[in-house]
């Protein structure tokens, strides 16, 4: 058999005096590269889906209130239900709601988003004058339509908040991105 006897000794710098030491190489970055930001960067810090996502669900709860309108009240009874009001802006704000959603893969749609979310808020601002008429004409006989009316225009003031958020950071990205 094979038999071996390896030296198990640590050999210090001391017992080979002709080698010379290792030398050590360091990198030293000589300039910063900055950060490569995509189109929208900061806007898109911001995060305007999440915005958009709401914008969604309350133009959903708007619809659901116009249904809900729509078969418990007579047409003449309100110019809510006369006009579709709570539809009309129900669908504006989710058509809204998914142009701010797409912004992050479609970076081009910032005008787009900036007039829809305009046009929304003039139509949630008309929408809130005639819920506005049919209170102060309101009768106390239907006291769950009162309600429910009073839910909408608390709805269109969420919608109008929101929609006046994202218009202000989209201006704000136009100024930034012109200069």
């Amino acid at each position: 058999m094979a038999c071996a006897d390896p030296d198990m000794d640590i050999h210090g710098d001391d017992q080979e005096p002709n080698r010379e030491p290792l030398m050590k190489l360091l990198y030293k970055a000589t300039e910063l590269v900055p950060d490569d930001k995509g189109p929208l960067h900061d806007l898109l810090q911001k995060q305007p889906a999440v915005l958009g996502s709401l914008q969604m669900v309350s133009g959903v709860l708007s619809v659901g209130v116009g249904i809900v309108f729509a078969l418990t009240q007579e047409m003449q009874q309100s110019l809510f239900t006369l006009f579709r009001v709570s539809q009309l802006t129900g669908a504006l704000f989710i058509i809204a709601g998914v142009v701010s959603n797409l912004l992050f893969k479609y970076p081009e749609f910032v005008p787009v988003s900036l007039v829809i979310n305009c046009g929304c808020i003039i139509v949630a601002a008309v929408a809130a004058s005639l819920i506005c008429v049919d209170l102060s004409h309101w009768t106390q006989e239907n006291d769950q339509h009162l309600r429910m009316e009073v839910l909408e225009l608390c709805v269109l003031g969420l919608e109008v908040l929101l929609s006046a958020v994202l218009c202000f950071w989209f201006i704000k990205e136009k100024r930034a991105k012109s200069t």
